[in-house]
């Protein structure tokens, strides 16, 4: 039977890692000081209240959760053992942590272009590729996955391959403006 692991159980983990700077960031894809700033951005947004049925998951449990899906590419299944945990739980906390951290840094990151920055990007153009009155050069790029369970044809594209399409419009200097990654 599973049940939520204690937050000292984890957390120690999380403490035995950062005593190793190397080992922490193999782990996590990130240093302890990026992590820590991510934990203290999204960390209000992801924060469950307890219940009179059972105590809410720890906000440090739900971030090494969310990190430790994406930076080992291990199953639902296999975080979700890890952390003692339900699979379907797992399977919540990864696409809202992964919300909640898009709609902490998208404006600092990714700033939607003013009217002044549409300008801007309309020069470069000109100046720099002698190409007037355009605003980004776009692309699109299927990037190819292995099927997700149960997915039938969700991912399935025209090539005959399973993927995710990124789609973005970068200025006359490759900067990115504006990116969408889905299917």
């Amino acid at each position: 039977m599973l049940y939520h692991g204690s937050l000292e159980e984890n957390s120690c983990c999380c403490a035995e890692l950062r005593l190793d700077f190397i080992q922490f960031q193999r782990y996590f894809r990130m240093d302890t000081s990026q992590f820590d700033e991510l934990l203290v951005r999204v960390g209000p947004r992801i924060a469950r209240q307890d219940t009179s049925f059972r105590k809410a998951i720890e906000m440090l449990i739900i971030i090494l959760i969310f990190y430790s899906y994406l930076a080992t590419g291990d199953s639902l299944q296999t975080i979700s053992f890890s952390y003692r945990v339900g699979t379907a739980t797992v399977g919540r906390i990864v696409p809202e942590v992964a919300e909640a951290i898009f709609e902490c840094l998208v404006e600092e990151f990714m700033p939607q272009p003013t009217n002044e920055d549409w300008k801007s990007i309309a020069e470069g153009f000109q100046h720099r590729w002698n190409f007037p009155n355009c605003l980004g050069a776009i692309d699109g790029k299927h990037v190819v996955i292995q099927a997700p369970p149960n997915s039938s044809s969700y991912f399935y594209n025209y090539k005959g391959t399973f993927s995710i399409v990124l789609f973005a419009v970068v200025d006359a200097y490759y900067r990115f403006r504006v990116i969408d990654v889905g299917y």
